[in-house]
């Protein structure tokens, strides 16, 4: 069945995954249990139902081989079954995996985890990123006795709920009430950060953001922050679903020195399984256990947010991270990706379109039309030829299981990519490259 790397035909077609898909609206609303994994985002005809994966690689139901980018939306950071995670959930599954105490893997896990990010002192895990960032904005709301979160306008997610949800396109369902207590911030400039803290001065019981995403912060920006808190008196928060491991084993907190209150992490902490986790300062942390005098918070209670094999994976990725030297190789692998994709797209004359931006290990791709502005349009022609080229890519953020003939088969299909697009740019209308309708963004108000 398996096809190999598909030709880069207008042939290529996909039957079964389009039945797939057919089945999975019929059943699930949006297709897909992740709004960014739906086949909006992808080309008309052209979203491939996944049989299975290894490695860097993963197979279609219709029999096609791809190369994979931006794993499981970046949880998949070592490959697709990676033996030493797959022994270690092997193993838990053996002895049971969820139990009416807590199991000896709990505080094992803990340890392992607080030893590797030294900047946390206690650390409570739960199933997925949402439940510990909503988590800490709870108890920076309950240590402070302030209602209003500030969270970081430019990044694009936080949380599935309302306290986030409602300041997006997709708000259907969250009370006006409840979107009036959060403000925003933009990323790097304090003085407007300040200036939000003081005119809602003693109301804002935290400040929430990724320390990093596709630019570097500006020099002293995080500390910056640090100071800003403590002065203002609210909790700084860092969301390090993405940044934690991939940019040191220790997160953006450990690479950049600067330590938040509370900090939370996920997607490469499992390497897929579900595990994400809410870590900080003592004192925070016990509010939401056994050991203090004040009023109770109800912090984090999950009936699967100790499953055993999820822990054990966890322990295995940081294991695995730090004796392997893993974020070294994300950011060997991306830079030479990098590097490949900018000389094919200059080559091909459009260079100042397909653009490539952000951390070596977290790499994204941005698609620009004639005004050089970002186009769904471009970027529909773009993932189509990648996706008939054996690439696929809703963005270029590596896992550490590729290797170089993956990286050049990337930049060989990149290049051919970039040949239509400039085609289309002459043309000024990239429409009969489409085959279809665009891709969609994920945040929109009608379906």
């Amino acid at each position: 069945m398996d096809t190999e790397h598909p030709e880069g035909t207008e042939e290529f077609l996909l039957p079964r995954s389009r039945q797939a898909n057919e089945r999975l609206h019929a059943l699930i609303p949006g297709g897909a249990h992740t709004y960014a994994k739906g086949d909006d985002q992808y080309p008309e005809n052209l979203a491939p139902v996944i049989s299975h994966g290894r490695g860097a690689h993963v197979w279609d139901i219709d029999g096609n081989r791809y190369i994979e980018y931006g794993s499981g939306l970046r949880s998949v950071s070592l490959g697709h079954a990676h033996p030493r995670v797959i022994e270690a959930v092997r193993r838990e599954l053996d002895r049971g995996s969820n139990f009416v105490r807590p199991s000896v893997v709990e505080v094992e896990a803990a340890e392992r985890f607080l030893a590797t990010v030294p900047t946390a002192e206690m650390v409570k895990f739960a199933k997925n990123g949402s439940d510990a960032t909503t988590a800490a904005v709870r108890l920076a709301r309950a240590a402070t006795g302030r209602p209003r979160v500030a969270l970081c306008a430019d990044h694009p997610f936080f949380s599935v709920d309302d306290w986030f949800i409602g300041t997006t396109p997709m708000s259907a369902g969250v009370p006006a009430a409840t979107d009036e207590l959060t403000v925003a911030f933009p990323y790097g400039d304090l003085a407007a950060t300040e200036e939000l803290l003081t005119r809602y001065q003693d109301e804002v019981a935290c400040l929430i953001l990724e320390p990093a995403t596709h630019t570097e912060p500006p020099p002293g920006y995080l500390a910056g922050l640090r100071e800003l808190a403590d002065r203002h008196g609210c909790v700084l928060i860092f969301d390090e679903m993405i940044t934690g491991f991939r940019w040191s084993e220790a997160g953006a907190q450990g690479l950049y020195g600067v330590v938040p209150d509370l900090s939370t992490f996920g997607k490469a902490l499992g390497n897929g399984c579900a595990v994400s986790a809410l870590a900080g300062r003592r004192d925070l942390m016990e509010r939401g256990g056994l050991r203090h005098s004040g009023d109770r918070v109800f912090l984090l209670s999950t009936t699967h947010g100790a499953e055993t094999h999820s822990l054990a994976a966890a322990m295995a990725v940081l294991t695995t991270y730090v004796e392997e030297g893993v974020t070294a190789r994300l950011h060997a692998l991306g830079e030479r990706l990098a590097a490949g994709v900018r000389d094919a797209a200059a080559a091909m004359g459009v260079g100042d379109h397909v653009v490539v931006r952000g951390r070596a290990s977290n790499l994204v791709f941005a698609t620009l039309d004639e005004n050089r502005q970002p186009s769904q349009q471009y970027r529909t022609l773009f993932l189509r030829r990648l996706l008939t080229g054996g690439v696929l890519a809703p963005s270029f953020v590596v896992s550490s299981a590729l290797d170089d003939a993956d990286i050049d088969h990337t930049v060989d299909v990149v290049a051919q990519a970039c040949a239509v697009y400039r085609k289309a740019l002459d043309a000024g209308d990239p429409t009969p490259w489409l085959a279809g309708r665009p891709v969609k963004p994920v945040f929109r108000r009608l379906a």
